[in-house]
């Protein structure tokens, strides 16, 4: 029996790696660019935003 090869285990390890960290990163794009075209689908909505609140006319924050 023949002596086993470490190099090729360790290179195909590596290559493994390599693969799945890409598939990550294409995930990680395609979410990327789905959360922008909602946001973007949002923003032409119109008229839905949330009234900002001011803390200087906070009447909690106004007494003396």
């Amino acid at each position: 029996m023949g002596k086993p090869n470490f190099g090729f285990q360790k290179r195909q390890k590596e290559l493994a790696r390599q693969k799945k960290k890409e598939e990550k990163k294409q995930r990680k794009l395609e979410r990327s660019t789905e959360d922008a075209a909602d946001l973007q689908k949002s923003s032409e909505g119109g008229g839905a935003e949330a009234p900002q609140e001011n803390p200087e006319n906070d009447e909690k924050g106004s007494q003396s």
